[in-house]
């Protein structure tokens, strides 16, 4: 018997293995399909090369904020080779890295669960005392869409195969992955409308922050709120997409339609109402949120397979202690990590430690430290001079409890925010921190200030 059976090979099932190796050589690693990452392959790597190109060109476009005129000529063949060239270079380094494993550790195949300790791949059974499932998740979409739209329906897996950059583009939801790419497309000259279900974009919880990211992306962006596709047909240079806007049926057609509604986990490719008739409903698995542990069972499920955060900083530290749970003990929460979750929108919107909403959900008694980045001097200087930022304080304990951002370089305020909750910072003491003048950083001490206003 195997002390140790991994099934995916993903940002989880790679962190588990490197530190459950470390630990003993008797294990497995089982993967159905490419060796490496999501991130790397298909989420946040690629989409981050498109963003990049996507934003210097709306930098050059619109140089007069600055006090720059420029004439240029721009070719935007080249983006999508440009994608998939960088997004090689990060794959192969992952697949170099799981090459140099002991062969013997790795079998390529679908897994499935015959009993609690025993699972069968590629027709031969093997049994293991302890279990990590980290076999991720894919994107959802309509099924009868797809049989209609063929290779003209594409999610985040296939966007980045586009061997150029389509001259139109619908966008069905309004999501983080939505958002982000929707809105690159549209900065590469791609016109894009966007079909959202509800009032919003991103994932900011803060009525304040939320509306001025609607108003502010809607400005660059074509969003349809609150409407969805009521029809899609399949036409010969692309799709035809029929819906009703004001109580007027219109209609709409581009070259392809992208789905980015979500994902859904893979767990019910693995049968495990073979472990127990329960398990076949997967949104009512027995799995503590501290351990991953499913029950009382040695089975632990990590990363997209089973999260309401599917991000890779996350992913790979549950590897990293769901390893340590199955081999050491005793069995330790691994969700210890303080949230954090960033959007590379423009502006970029982020979430820090608690949001408003779990604030608000927790009857916390808290106060909000608001600053406005429109007249900020370091934003007004870069002329990003776009967004705002909320800081969350507990109102008895005077700590830092949490913060949500739609400013820009968002991602480096964010992760400034977080160290400091991690650290259990109060008010007072964030308040003596040196910052620097001129930058964006001044603008968290606006908000500070503005907290510490309301306490006093």
């Amino acid at each position: 018997m195997l002390d140790l059976i991994i099934i995916g090979a993903g940002t989880a099932g790679i962190a588990a293995y490197k530190e459950a190796v470390k630990y003993t050589q008797n294990l497995l690693i089982i993967n159905d399909g490419p060796w490496d990452t999501t991130c790397a392959r298909v989420g946040c790597m690629p989409s981050k090369v498109l963003i990049s190109s996507a934003n210097r060109l709306y930098d050059i476009q619109h140089a007069d904020e600055v006090g720059l005129a420029i004439k240029a000529e721009i070719d935007t063949t080249q983006i999508m080779t440009h994608v998939r060239q960088l997004r090689d270079r990060f794959t192969k380094a992952t697949l170099k890295d799981v090459e140099s494993w002991d062969n013997s550790h790795k079998i390529s195949g679908k897994a499935k669960f015959i009993n609690h300790n025993t699972i069968e791949v590629n027709q031969q059974q093997y049994q293991a005392k302890n279990f990590i499932i980290a076999v991720g998740s894919t994107p959802t979409f309509d099924s009868e869409w797809k049989k209609e739209l063929q290779e003209r329906l594409i999610t985040s897996d296939q966007i980045f195969e586009l061997e150029k950059l389509p001259k139109s583009l619908a966008v069905i939801g309004s999501g983080v992955i939505a958002i982000e790419l929707a809105q690159a497309m549209q900065r590469l000259g791609v016109e894009t409308t966007v079909f959202a279900r509800s009032q919003k974009v991103g994932a900011l919880s803060s009525p304040q922050l939320q509306e001025l990211a609607q108003l502010t992306i809607s400005q660059e962006l074509n969003i349809l709120f609150k409407t969805l596709p009521q029809k899609v047909e399949k036409i010969t240079q692309g799709v035809k997409i029929h819906y009703s806007q004001n109580n007027e049926n219109k209609k709409l057609e581009v070259d392809y339609l992208l789905v980015a509604t979500g994902r859904q986990s893979l767990l019910n490719t693995l049968s495990l109402e073979n472990i127990h008739p329960e398990y076949q409903d997967l949104k009512k698995l027995p799995v503590n949120t501290q351990t991953k542990q499913l029950a009382s069972l040695p089975i632990f499920i990590i990363g997209d397979a089973f999260t309401n955060t599917p991000i890779q900083h996350e992913a790979a530290h549950e590897g990293r202690m769901a390893a340590h749970n199955c081999l050491n003990t005793p069995i330790k929460n691994i969700k210890t990590l303080t949230p954090l979750a960033i959007m590379f929108s423009s502006p970029e919107m982020a979430t820090v430690g608690q949001s408003y909403q779990t604030l608000k959900e927790q009857n916390i008694d808290f106060i909000t430290g608001f600053a406005s980045y429109q007249k900020q001097g370091r934003a007004l200087v870069l002329g990003k001079n776009k967004g705002a930022i909320e800081i969350y304080i507990d109102k008895k304990s005077k700590k830092l409890l949490g913060a949500e951002l739609f400013v820009e370089s968002a991602e480096h305020l964010a992760h400034l925010l977080s160290w400091m909750i991690a650290e259990e910072v109060t008010l007072d003491e964030l308040l003596i921190k040196p910052f620097y003048h001129p930058t964006l950083e001044e603008g968290l001490r606006t908000a500070l200030k503005h907290a510490r206003r309301q306490l006093d």
